[in-house]
Order: C-alpha cells, then structure tokens, then sequence
C-alpha cells in the first residue's frame, strides 16, 4: 500500500477524531482508521495486533491514573483543595490566579496533565463562582496551559512521554537534568505570558469563602493515598521500574483500599473512567506502524539531525496539526536512534508544542469538553490566538533551556 494512500486514511482519521462529527467518541474514528489500513493491506492483523501491544505501559499507566483522579473527584479531594486556595487568597484575584497555577503545576507533575484537564477543571470553575469571579475564564485557562507547559517537569507528567522515550525512559537524575531547566522556563514563561494577557481580570476584589470544604474519612484516605502513589512513582522513575504496571497497580489499589474503609462500592468510580481513551490511543498505535511500514520514517530519516530548535519547532507545529499523541508515536520511531538531544527536542516539541491550538493535545480536547459540561465555551480561533502569544516564547526558553542543559 502506497505511503500516499496510508497517510490519507491517517489524515482523515485524525481529523475525525478532532472535529467529533456528530458527536462520536474520539475512539471510533481511530478503530475505524486502523481497521481500514488493516483491511487495505497496509499492516497485517498480527502486525496491528502486536502495534497495539506495544502499547502496554501506556494503557496501564492511563488506567492507573484515571482511576486515582476519579477516586480524589468522587471524594472531594480537588474540591477541597481549590476551596482552600480561595481562603488563602484572602480576596487577592492576583493570588488566586497564582495559587491556583501553582497546584496545577502540581497536579500536571504528579498525576498527568489529564487530570489537570480533566478532573482539576471543575473544581477551579466551583471555586471562581463561591469567590464572585466577574469572568472563570482566566482561571480555567491556567488548566489548559499548565496540563501542557507542565508535562515533562517529570516522567510521569504526560502519557507522550512514555510513548515518546518507547520503554527507554531516562532516569529521574538524568530526566531533570535533559529537563529540568526547560521545564521551569517553559512553566514561569507561560505563567508570565497567560497573566499578561488576562491581567485586566485579575485586578477584582473576590470573596473570601466562610468556611473551608471538609474531607470525610474516604478523603483523607484517599489525599494519603495520592501522596504515597506520588512518592512511589517518582521513585520509580528514580530507579527505572516500569511505571505503567507501577501506576496501575497504585491505582487500583488506593480504589480497593478507599472502598474496603468506607464500605462503599468501587463501581461508581470504574464508571467514571473515561475507558475510550483506550482504544483511542490502540488505534494511533496501528496507524503510526501503518506509516512505518509504508516508508514514511525513512522518507523522515534526516530530521532528526537537524538540530534542536528546528526539531522541537517542528515537530510543536506538527503537533498542532495532527495532535501530539500521533506525532509522539511517530517520533518514537524516527528518534529510536537520535543523539539525547535530539530526542529531548521531540518530546519538548511534543508536550509544549499544543499550547498553540485546542486540538494540539488529548489533554487539551478534555479541557474544553470539561469546560462545555461547566457551560462555557471557547473558540477555536480564540484559543489559537492566546496559544499564539503563549507557547512560542515558552517553546523557545525550554529550547534554550535544553541547550543549556546538554
């Protein structure tokens, strides 16, 4: 099957799974596209079956942590945290606005930019309408940037990087120094340019909440578990074990523990998982080995020695245009064998690059579905206008970092 061809069916596919038309899951479109290549010849059932097992580490790790951020939402536990920013903020929209990056950036570190997409999105929208915001918005942006100006401070602060680094993932002494540097830059530079640009909202007067959200018995039980799940995966990525079968097994076991102590059964939490985002990302699996197979890493064979910044602006733009967990499959495989510092571009490109537009990240998609369910709306040639003043300065500070670094 021709390279032309392959990529058309990936085109299309990818475009359904950004645009929903009428309303699908984001995962029919990728089964659909896989199914199809399959069927055309372009990878053969065993071929598509053993791409999808490669994938192994990554669906543990999305399971793992889906289902610590669902048990900390049915428990209250985000909802208690942002209720104590509100109080701490003393009435300071500056403050809030600041504390509320803060923990995100915390958030985004520990328990993936999904969560900050996903989970930590409602609980700002409650705590900026019991302060009296005149407009949520600038404080439900800070959730959408950070899930991805946030998302390589630590291995496991994003899914792409996993599939970026392929099973190869550096140790956490090694990952901060590739990493580090970039990661605070890339971090205060958007902090700075996201405060630019909404400061006129920030100068108000907000209300300081009465009293503070309490934490029952499965709270407390469940912010414990968060923080003994954060210390073992951060050591994990210290000493190289897999963090995939890590993150589930922490996952479910913090949901076996919580309800055992609270005599309530786990099916309301299983329920809460978003599961689609498995197939979703079995399908991109298939269809980046279809392009492999056609040819399209060897047609791509000379990027990786272009350079740094060439690297992770590029592969930052593509991001944007095919949305990064595809171009992370794909960079996986054409950086199998690239110089660190080459791949350290890709996965900054990778995880910062969908700054630029809503459609850059899974993380990003979630983020706007959270902020519909909260009924709110945001373009997309609104958000592509703020991501343009936004993520090219912060791209190229992490860039810089990175050279700094090597």
């Amino acid at each position: 099957m021709s390279l032309g061809l392959v990529l058309l069916v990936v085109a299309i596919s990818l475009g359904c799974i950004m645009a929903r038309p009428f309303g699908v899951k984001e995962a029919w479109p990728a089964l659909a596209g896989a199914v199809l290549l399959v069927g055309l010849g372009a990878l053969s059932p065993r071929a598509a079956l053993a791409a999808m097992g490669q994938g192994a580490q990554v669906y543990l790790f999305l399971i793992g942590m889906m289902l610590l951020a669902e048990l900390a939402v049915l428990e209250g536990v985000f909802d208690w945290a942002a209720a104590h920013l509100a109080r701490w903020a003393g009435g300071s929209a500056l403050l809030l606005f600041t504390l509320v990056y803060a923990l995100a950036v915390v958030i985004t570190a520990l328990l993936s930019n999904d969560a900050t997409a996903v989970v930590f999105t409602p609980a700002v929208a409650a705590m900026a309408g019991a302060a009296g915001a005149r407009d949520k918005l600038p404080y439900l942006l800070i959730c959408a940037f950070v899930a991805n100006a946030a998302s390589f401070l630590l291995p496991i602060s994003n899914p792409a990087n996993l599939v970026l680094f392929d099973g190869q993932m550096p140790r956490l002494g090694a990952w901060l120094h590739l990493f580090g540097l970039a990661s605070v830059l890339a971090i205060l530079a958007s902090y700075a340019t996201l405060w630019l640009t909404q400061r006129a909202h920030l100068r108000e007067t907000l209300q300081v909440p009465d009293e503070s959200v309490t934490l029952g018995t499965g709270g407390r039980w469940t912010l414990a578990g968060l923080g003994v799940a954060a210390l073992l995966l951060v050591a994990a990525a210290a000493f190289g074990w897999a963090l995939g079968t890590l993150t589930f097994l922490l996952g479910a076991g913090c949901l076996v523990l919580v309800s055992l102590l609270t005599r309530t059964p786990p099916w309301q939490a299983l329920r809460g998982v978003s599961w689609s985002v498995l197939p979703l990302v079995a399908g991109l699996f298939v269809m980046v080995a279809a392009l492999d197979q056609a040819g399209l890493v060897r047609v791509l064979s000379g990027f990786a020695q272009v350079g740094i910044g060439p690297v992770g602006a590029g592969l930052g733009l593509l991001s944007n245009l095919a949305n990064n967990l595809p171009v992370g499959l794909l960079a996986a495989h054409l950086f199998a064998q690239a110089p660190a510092g080459a791949k350290a571009a890709a996965l900054i490109g990778v995880d910062l690059g969908p700054n630029l537009s809503v459609t850059g990240s899974l993380a990003t998609i979630l983020w706007l579905n959270a902020l519909r369910r909260e009924g709110m709306e945001m373009s997309a040639w609104r958000f592509l206008v703020l991501g343009a003043v936004m993520m090219p300065p912060a791209l190229a500070l992490a860039l810089l970092g990175l050279w700094v670094s090597l």
